[in-house]
Formats: structure tokens, sequence, C-alpha cells
């Protein structure tokens, strides 16, 4: 078993940044690729952004290239997302997940494990 646990979210007016963390616990950290996704009120939750098993290969929602950048620290179990330039339209309650694959994969159905989710709120 893996368990994520996300921090970092709240309010932040449109151009401003956040930085989303999630804290890993139990197994090998360094085992799984790692992904961020996220889920508006009324839509399906939707890839944002991967990271590979040593952190060499990133992937990236069109949606967010450019404005993101997804991390991560396997000696403190940790990966984070970086997201600047924020827009409304970035509302969304954002997950951690974990898969067994060396490379992230943008299938939500690939991911084994997943945090309870962060609340990021866009606006004015």
């Amino acid at each position: 078993q893996v368990q994520l646990v996300e921090s970092g979210g709240g309010l932040v007016q449109p151009g401003g940044s956040l930085r989303l963390s999630c804290a890993a616990s139990g197994r090998t950290f360094s085992n799984y690729a790692m992904a961020w996704f996220r889920q508006a009120p009324g839509k399906e939750r939707g890839f944002v952004a991967g990271i590979s098993r040593s952190g060499g290969i990133r992937s990236y929602a069109d949606s967010v290239k450019g404005r993101f950048t997804i991390s991560r620290d396997n000696a403190k179990n940790t990966v984070s997302l970086q997201m600047n330039n924020l827009k409304p339209e970035d509302t969304a309650v954002y997950y951690c997940a974990a898969d067994l694959s060396i490379t992230p994969v943008r299938s939500l159905g690939s991911y084994d494990y997943w945090g309870q989710g962060t609340q990021v709120t866009v606006s004015s």
C-alpha cells in the first residue's frame, strides 16, 4: 500500500501561483511514476502532469504546458506541482496518484493509489 497526502491548495487570484505537494508513505516511493490529476465540478477527472520514477521524464497536459512544473524528491518521498499564471479554468480538486509504471501515463485507470485531493480555486 502507498498512502498519499496532498497539501498546498487554496484560493488565488488569476495570474497568481500555488505550489501543491504530495507526501507518500508505505512502499518504496522511487518504484512509482507519479502524476497529478484534477477534477472540476461536473467534469471527469483528467491528467495534468506526470513524472517518471527517476524524475527524468515529465509529461504535461496541453492546457498547463509552460505554466505548471512537476518535480519529485525521492529522498523525501514527495512530488510537487508548481502552478504559475493560474486561470479560473484551473479551478478543481487536484489529486496525486502513484503508478508502478516506469514512465508516467495519462490514463486514469493505470494508477493504483490516490490521495484525498486538495481544492484549488482561482477567482478574483
